[in-house]
């Protein structure tokens, strides 16, 4: 979908997991939408509400390539990710993000470690949101977050995908 000749240009693709359908959506500096879904038109209109001034381009072979990283990260998290991720957000989303990068695989946090850990302990609520807010699914692992009493919170992509993740990650550890 074009917006204009001076929007920024989006590209994505949609593969398949065994987690649902992947949207994968990359701009120039690296991905920047990675969503999980059963409806593929759906997680297209996500990513069009993400980025409303973009033009949202069908994905050429290098594209295609982020995404078969992206399902292989999926299917075994311990592979990691070794593309760039261009994050939007605003700096406390960014630095919650950051922080989530630093949970290692198989681990989880609290979201009020995580507060604590970006020097802000008194904005749980905040660090929720910014959790809440991620876009790039799995890369960003905000399904490694959890309540203080250990037990799953809410997840964007939904709680089955959460735990499914996390039972993953520690399988591989």
């Amino acid at each position: 979908m074009k917006k204009s000749s001076e929007a920024p240009a989006i590209q994505y693709t949609i593969a398949t997991s065994t987690l649902g359908n992947v949207l994968v959506a990359a701009s120039p500096e690296g991905i920047c939408a990675v969503t999980l879904g059963e409806d593929p038109k759906k997680l297209l209109r996500d990513v069009q509400k993400r980025f409303p001034k973009a033009d949202l381009l069908e994905a050429d072979t290098a594209m295609k390539r982020y995404a078969a990283k992206v399902v292989a990260l999926i299917e075994h998290p311990t592979k990691g990710l070794d593309s760039p991720l261009h994050m939007h957000g605003t700096p406390f989303q960014q630095s919650v993000w950051e922080a989530l990068c630093e949970i290692p695989f198989g681990k989880t946090a609290t979201y009020a470690q995580i507060a604590k850990r970006i020097g802000k302990p008194k904005s749980v609520r905040a660090v929720a949101q910014a959790c809440g807010s991620n876009h790039i699914a799995v890369a960003i692992p905000c399904h490694r977050v959890v309540r203080t009493d250990g037990s799953l919170s809410g997840y964007r992509w939904g709680a089955r995908r959460k735990a499914e993740l996390l039972k993953r990650e520690r399988k591989e550890c």
